[in-house]
Parts: structure tokens; sequence; C-alpha cells
């Protein structure tokens, strides 16, 4: 008999969650512009054989670095131009948002699983465990992020999964610390307590209760990382340690282009404005993300 009421009640508390969220996140014109750019980024990912005009990596040996449509000796059969062996930049462009929208997920899916995990039970562990755990992701985080991934990359071998990997591996203490720091906070509260005494098994303390209430900064971490995993592919691809040519990975476009810089500049300026907008769309909409769901940041 009272299930129902629940039930009912349930649906409109989280209209009214969403409604408070989407009104602090649209406070900060800078993250719903970000929002927009990212779907359409998506979309670009999700659509991109449809949308590319040709193959990315079909040559057109008789229009070896044309120049874009607008420029002197361009053609509009290929809007941005074409690179040193004669393929559609444009081309070329929309399958890299793919490339590295896929890098995002998967490296966000990785690092933050495996972090979480790690993060809850250091959290909840004793206090040697907890310390051993930290100091491990302390260790990690002493090596510069982009040379430790290089390291893994070279031990593993130079390919985009590899990256994936090293990227993962790297992010991940972020999501530890960050996790832990909030179950220390959230352990001690009344509602875990009276779970405590209610006979909860410790796996549903960590994951049923006390989990769903750590997110919000997870999310926004989530969001942050996406970007810094799309950059870190890139780096690792313009020097040869990530995607492998021909694939068109904005990363290593820049890499194939970089002799051409000064005879050719839509060659390297296109991937980088890519990389440029991409990153910096996600991290608008992250500042977005941490204004509507952290209750410290919320303005009245």
């Amino acid at each position: 008999m009272t299930a129902e009421p629940d039930a009912q009640g349930t649906a409109p508390a989280r209209q009214g969650q969403l409604a408070e969220f989407w009104y602090y996140f649209r406070e900060n014109r800078g993250a719903v512009i970000g929002l927009y750019v990212f779907v359409v980024f998506v979309i670009v990912a999700l659509f991109a054989p449809l949308l590319a005009p040709y193959d990315p990596t079909e040559q057109f040996r008789d229009h070896i670095l044309k120049p874009p449509a607008w420029v002197q000796g361009g053609d509009w059969a290929f809007p941005l131009g074409t690179d040193p062996l004669g393929r559609d930049m444009l081309s070329r462009l929309i399958h890299g948002a793919r490339f590295s929208f896929f890098v995002g997920i998967v490296v966000v899916v990785v690092a933050a699983s495996g972090g979480i995990l790690v993060g809850l039970i250091a959290g909840f562990a004793p206090k040697w465990l907890d310390s051993i755990i930290m100091r491990l992701m302390d260790v990690i985080l002493a090596f510069p992020s982009l040379l430790l991934a290089l390291v893994l990359v070279a031990i593993l071998g130079p390919s985009l999964t590899n990256a994936m990997i090293a990227i993962a591996l790297v992010l991940q203490p972020h999501y530890v610390r960050l996790t832990r720091a909030s179950v220390l906070s959230e352990r001690t509260r009344d509602y875990v307590v009276s779970a405590r005494v209610a006979g909860a098994k410790l796996p549903r303390l960590m994951f049923v209760t006390v989990l769903p209430n750590c997110l919000a900064p997870i999310i926004v971490q989530a969001a942050l990382s996406f970007s810094t995993a799309i950059l870190d592919a890139a780096a690792l691809g313009f020097l040869g340690m990530g995607a492998q040519p021909p694939t068109p990975e904005w990363g290593t476009m820049l890499a194939e282009a970089r002799e051409f810089i000064l005879r050719a500049w839509w060659v390297v300026t296109f991937p980088g404005v890519a990389i440029l907008v991409t990153v910096l769309a996600i991290n608008l909409m992250g500042d977005g993300l941490r204004d509507g769901l952290d209750p410290k940041l919320k303005r009245s």
C-alpha cells in the first residue's frame, strides 16, 4: 500500500532535480554553447560515413595539396583542400571526429570504472590498505601524465588501442582520489549509519548507499577527462605513438603534415582547430556540469 505513493512521488522529484540542474547549467552561457558544439561533434562522429564526401583514405593524385575552395587555386570538390597524398581534408576531419569520440568514451569508461572501484575500496578499507592504495596513486601522479603514457605505449607498442589503455591508466588515479574523498565525507552521515544498523552488507553500502551520492563530482571529472583523453591521444598520435597512418586521427594528421606547414597551412590548421574547438567545448560543458551538480557552487 505504501509503495504506490512513493513510486508516484519519485517522478516529480526527479523532474524537479532535472529542472534545477538545467536552470543552473544554462546560467553559464559558455556551458550551453559548449553543449551545442559537443552535440554537433557527437552527430558528426556517429554519422561520419554519411556526412563525409569521400573515403578518408582515397587518394586523388591529380589534386595533391589542393588549397581550400575559397583560396586561389582551390576547388569546391574539396572544400577544405587536400593533404600531401591528395586525400580530402574534410572527409578525414569528419572521420577523425569518430576516432576522437571513440577514444574519449573508451578512456572515460575504463578510467572511471577502475578508479571508482578502487576509490570505494580505499574509502571503506582498513587504514593500512587505504594508505597502500593512496601512496601507489601518489606515485603514479608524480609522473607527468603524457610522459607516463608515452612509456606505457612504448612498452605495449604504438597503436590507438594501446594509447587508449595508457591514457586510461594515467587518468585513473584522479578518479580514485575523488571517489575516496567523497566516500570519506559520506560514510559518517546519518543515512549510512542507519543502513549499517539495519544490517546492510558492505557491498550494498558501497554501491547502493554511498556511491549514488558521490556521482556529482565524478560526472564532472568524466567530462573533463573526455577532453584530456582527446588531447593526449592527439599528442601521442603526433609523436607517432598513437594511431598509425593512414588512420584519419587528428593528431596523426598533424604529424603527417609537419613538413608542409609553410607551404600548405591548411593541412595543419584544420586538424588543430578541430582539436581546439572540441576540447574547449567539452571543458566549457564541464564547467556547466560543475555549476549544476555541485550544491556549493549553486548561486541563489
